[in-house]
C-alpha cells in the first residue's frame, strides 16, 4: 500500500515541476528540466552526506556528471537525450538504492516516489520533443547573412 502512495506522490511532484517548466517557455522548460535531472542526482550526494558515510558520497558524485553527460548531449545533439538520462534514472533509484546496498542510504520512500517523477519526466519530454521540429536546449548562432537561420529563430520566440 505504501508504494501506491509513493508512487502517487511521485507523479504529483513531477506535474508540479512540470508545470513549473512549462510556465517558461520552451527554452525555459528544456533548461529547467535539465537542471533538474543534475539536481536529482545530486540529491542522493545530500542522503549519503547525511548518513556521513564516505564511500557512498563518492558513489553519488560519480552519478552527477553521468546525468550531465546525458544533459551535454541534449544541449548539443538533441532534446531526446534528455529523456533517456530522466528514462535512465529511475535505474539508478532501483538498482543502487532500492534493492542495492544504497538501501541504508535513500529513504525507501524516496526512492519509490523518484521512479515514478523521473519516469512522468521522461515521457513527458519524449511527447514534447517528438511535437516539437526544435528539439535543441539551445539554438545554433545566427549568421547575419543566413536568412533561413533567422527565420527560425523568430519563430522559435514567437512559439516559446
Amino acid at each position: 500500500m505504501n508504494y501506491v502512495v509513493w508512487l502517487i506522490a511521485g507523479v504529483l511532484l513531477g506535474g508540479v515541476l512540470l508545470l513549473y517548466a512549462r510556465a517558461h517557455g520552451i527554452k525555459g522548460e528544456k533548461r529547467i528540466l535539465s537542471v533538474a535531472l543534475v539536481i536529482a542526482a545530486v540529491i542522493y550526494i545530500g542522503f549519503a552526506f547525511v548518513w556521513g558515510n564516505t564511500a557512498w558520497i563518492a558513489i553519488e558524485i560519480a552519478g552527477v556528471p553521468a546525468y550531465g553527460v546525458f544533459v551535454w548531449l541534449a544541449i548539443r545533439h538533441s532534446f531526446y537525450w534528455l529523456a533517456v538520462g530522466w528514462g535512465f534514472h529511475p535505474a539508478w533509484d532501483v538498482v543502487l538504492h532500492l534493492l542495492g546496498p544504497g538501501h541504508a542510504i535513500v529513504p525507501e520512500w524516496y526512492a519509490v516516489a523518484c521512479i515514478s517523477f523521473d519516469l512522468l519526466v521522461a515521457g513527458y519530454i519524449l511527447a514534447r520533443t517528438m511535437k516539437s521540429k526544435n528539439d535543441r536546449v539551445v539554438d545554433k548562432p545566427i549568421r547575419p547573412d543566413d536568412s533561413a537561420d533567422a527565420a527560425r529563430l523568430k519563430s522559435t520566440i514567437e512559439a516559446g
